[in-house]
């Protein structure tokens, strides 16, 4: 795989994964647009282990705090955080959802769930939902008032994440926002929430590949891959939190839905298929 498709690729996903956009059809359009070919499941878990270290550095010391306070340390650190000192098991039960989801549905998600036309329909669609959110809310709730009941919501709604074309930051900040969180705090509790799933995710793609040990890996692509995706991701994370103190979702909701209309063309005239 050339070098120049490996940073174009890991920089899509560095920017799709966490913004709300969804990653899914980014990934598979760019490389149908200049007629690559599939950079094949080593690559993919490259990605995931790219986004993973992303999330994992940009909020290193919120897990330190969060997981000492969840076993009775007491830890200077963010005002709130502080404020809510079971979050760790928050993050665990929102979790649950989503695990049980990949089980049932993992098939479906790999297979028949990447037509070209469940992707178009949920861009649209989550989009749409996203922008009634957006408005909704009032903002009132910060990350230190997460509660059980919120946790559950949010995680159920990241399970809907399974289906290409929802956007896993896209769908649970929609549901935090329903839950009158401001957008900030809904894109923090979003990005924490992920990490274990983009674990899981990254894991499940290494198990995969360990099952089909006979396929070629070539490494330099697959380090190049992890770092810029890790970068890439990281910088988009603090744009988007900063971005959120002052805007709203608008711009984000407008491209979902042109994207969507986009993807619907191509499969309907120029026999785009994503799997």
């Amino acid at each position: 795989m050339p070098l120049y498709q490996v940073i174009v690729l890991a920089i899509v996903q560095g920017l799709t994964e966490f913004l709300p956009i969804s990653s899914t059809a980014h990934l598979k359009l760019v490389p149908w647009l200049f007629g690559w070919q599939d950079p094949g499941l080593a690559f993919d878990i490259a990605l995931h282990a790219g986004t993973l270290a992303a999330v994992l550095l940009y909020f290193y010391k919120d897990w330190i705090q969060i997981i000492a306070q969840a076993f009775g340390a007491r830890v200077r650190g963010d005002r709130e955080l502080s404020k809510n000192p079971k979050l760790l098991w928050l993050l665990v039960i929102g979790s649950i959802p989503v695990g049980v989801a990949g089980l049932l549905f993992g098939k479906q998600a790999e297979t028949t769930w990447r037509s070209p036309y469940v992707i178009a329909t949920m861009l649209i669609l989550v989009g749409i939902v996203m922008w009634i959110a957006d408005r909704k809310t009032t903002g009132y709730r910060a990350l230190g008032e997460v509660t059980g009941l919120d946790a559950i919501t949010i995680g159920a709604a990241q399970a809907l994440a399974v289906v290409p074309g929802t956007s896993r930051s896209g769908i649970t900040i929609t549901a935090a926002l329903f839950r009158d969180f401001d957008r900030a705090a809904a894109a923090r509790f979003s990005f924490l929430l992920s990490t274990p799933a983009i674990a899981a995710a990254a894991a499940k793609d290494a198990w995969d590949l360990h099952k089909h040990s006979h396929l070629p890996l070539e490494k330099g692509p697959l380090v190049v891959g992890v770092v810029v995706s890790g970068i890439v991701g990281a910088m988009v994370i603090g744009f988007f939190l900063k971005y959120l103190r002052r805007h709203n979702l608008t711009p984000f909701v407008w491209y979902r839905v042109i994207f969507g209309i986009i993807v619907f063309a191509l499969a309907a005239f120029f026999r785009f298929n994503t799997e």
